[in-house]
């Protein structure tokens, strides 16, 4: 089994891969169609901006790629909110392969942006994956039909989604230790 980490200009792909290598998973981090395409699965890696991160996958000519691909898709972070249709971050569209948008925290609500630090999650679809996983994030998704995973932040927000072979969440499982672990080999029994 080989896991392609695409390299879409994140800052922990190397983080993600050590995390699945712990867990005797090989991966490889790349931008190649080539490459990707020999791969089992995919994860769309955590760190940027929407707009940054959706214009270099498409300069990469990656959008089709993952949109046309019926193997799973792990979405973490900034990879999670660009599988939705718009992000309000620099009014960005994104992948649409769920409905919905991601809008900004508000300051008004009492809490500090970004969210930084450790949050509950509770899983209506998995309640092995409850826990407290590590997040940093100013956007978030308030509520998705597929959303299977919630956490509060000033307001209740999708912390996990799922959809046919789409895996999202909020979170960064790579720096959430023995829960982050859990989580990604859930992912893998997927494959």
């Amino acid at each position: 089994m080989k896991i392609g980490i695409i390299d879409c200009g994140g800052a922990n792909l190397n983080s993600i891969y050590y995390s699945f290598k712990r867990l005797g998973i090989n991966a490889i981090i790349s931008n190649c169609i080539n490459e990707l395409s020999q791969m089992n699965a995919y994860v769309l890696p955590g760190v940027g901006s929407a707009d940054v991160v959706m214009n270099t996958l498409r300069k990469k000519d990656l959008i089709n790629f993952i949109k046309d691909t019926h193997k799973p898709i792990l979405g973490i972070c900034i990879g999670m909110q660009i599988l939705f249709d718009y992000s309000e971050e620099n009014g960005t569209k994104c992948l649409g392969l769920i409905d919905g948008n991601i809008k900004k925290f508000d300051v008004n609500d009492g809490i500090n942006v970004p969210q930084m630090g450790w949050n509950k999650v509770e899983c209506k679809d998995d309640i092995s994956l409850n826990g407290h996983y590590y997040f940093a994030n100013s956007y978030f998704n308030q509520d998705s039909e597929f959303t299977i995973g919630y956490s509060l932040y000033g307001n209740k927000f999708s912390s996990i989604i799922k959809k046919d072979n789409i895996l999202g969440c909020q979170f960064h499982p790579e720096k959430s230790s023995i829960a982050g672990e859990k989580f990604l080999t859930n992912f893998i029994k997927t494959i």
